[in-house]
């Protein structure tokens, strides 16, 4: 690459995109929607919108190519936005979109007293990082994939994820509905079981039969001992993983758990970086690495697949709310990824936002399509740019 491909410009949008109903489903006895737009789940004491938010990023090469990035704006979207305009944005201006890797490291430094390791900064630094990608693919004319090292599957097996119903029965009619349309894999979220998670996962695998894999999001609810007790009630009923059981950052708690149950313990969503991943390998806390691209962005997702590879350690994707920028940059970096064996799949946001973006990204038949082309392989539409408000 030459310079005549220097980064000249980075505009940052926020996408808001109403919703029927809350993420995890209706409001439950307690819960309410604030004056702001949020509200507060009892069942993992966790804040969530009313709508989807998310934060979008256009990055131009001064030959006029664009690459697009995309983060994690679920909540206090502008807060990220700031970080990109007015601290990242100046400092790449310049630099070859070749040097993405090196871009990253360069920018975690400079914030090394300001709270670099996490959060909302690391989420800004995270679209920058899946936009470079994709410009650099642009420019080259290789997908993402091919960029990391090769191009290992077109597709990857896709699991359901929640299943925002009232009642227990409701869920189990979704997921045969699911299963129907060939997906043999479902997770069922332990903050909104209000029948009981254990009662959940019996009606779940008397529904679905002795095939299907089941696996349970315990949003961090428990202590090691609680999560200990539970886990061992759901391996009767053949449990696939249960996901974050402790609270993340209790690591001894979680290598306690994953010592102490017969499935594999599965986490990962909120790290941003392979230096959170290594502790929790070195305890051998974890089984299943469920890295976020919306957190984590192409560079520390590449560098966490082949850590967690050298630990023997499966890959499974989380995939949150997302325009589809992201999910493509996730899907590119898990088909180059050795130990991937499944992703995500958020169905409610995934379908509907398909319609926002050009390409050949898709879902079906229990698979993600890994979409084709260079880059990303996609693309927002007019659709996508109308409802981007520049921030």
């Amino acid at each position: 690459m030459s310079q005549l491909d220097a980064i000249t410009s980075v505009d940052v949008f926020i996408v808001r995109i109403p919703r029927e109903v809350p993420y995890l489903g209706p409001l439950k006895p307690g819960e309410a929607i604030n004056e702001r737009g949020y509200l507060i789940r009892k069942g993992n004491k966790t804040i969530y919108p009313d709508k989807d938010m998310t934060v979008l990023v256009r990055v131009t090469g001064e030959s006029g190519n664009v690459g697009w990035g995309e983060t994690y704006g679920i909540t206090a979207p502008e807060a990220t936005a700031a970080i990109i305009r007015d601290l990242l944005a100046p400092v790449i201006r310049g630099r070859c979109p070749s040097e993405v890797a090196a871009i990253w490291d360069d920018l975690y430094d400079m914030q090394r007293v300001r709270g670099y390791h996490s959060g909302y900064y690391v989420d800004a630094l995270a679209a920058i990082d899946i936009a470079l990608w994709d410009l650099f693919g642009r420019l080259t004319g290789l997908s993402v994939a091919q960029l990391l090292g090769g191009r290992r599957r077109d597709t990857i097996p896709a699991y359901i994820s929640g299943l925002p119903r009232q009642t227990v029965a409701e869920k189990c009619q979704l997921a045969q509905d699911w299963q129907a349309q060939g997906y043999d894999g479902f997770k069922f979220a332990a903050a909104v079981s209000d029948a009981g998670i254990a009662q959940e996962m019996a009606a779940l695998r008397e529904a679905l039969g002795p095939t299907a894999r089941i696996c349970t999001d315990l949003h961090w609810k428990f202590e090691a001992s609680e999560a200990i007790r539970l886990i061992r009630q759901l391996e009767a009923h053949d449990l696939w993983f249960a996901e974050a059981p402790v609270a993340p950052e209790d690591i001894p708690g979680l290598a306690r758990v994953a010592a102490s149950v017969g499935v594999p313990i599965a986490a990962g969503e909120e790290w941003r970086t392979v230096y959170e991943l290594r502790p929790r390998l070195e305890a051998q806390a974890v089984s299943i690495l469920q890295p976020e691209m919306g957190h984590t962005g192409i560079t520390q997702f590449a560098r966490m697949a082949t850590l967690a590879q050298s630990f023997h350690k499966q890959i499974i994707p989380h995939a949150t709310i997302s325009t589809g920028i992201f999910m493509a940059a996730s899907l590119q970096a898990s088909a180059a990824a050795a130990n991937v064996v499944a992703h995500e799949y958020q169905h409610s946001v995934f379908d509907r936002n398909l319609g926002l973006l050009s390409g050949d990204m898709g879902c079906g038949e229990g698979a993600y399509r890994v979409p084709t082309g260079p880059g990303l392989g996609v693309a927002p539409n007019d659709k996508l740019l109308g409802m981007a408000e520049p921030a």
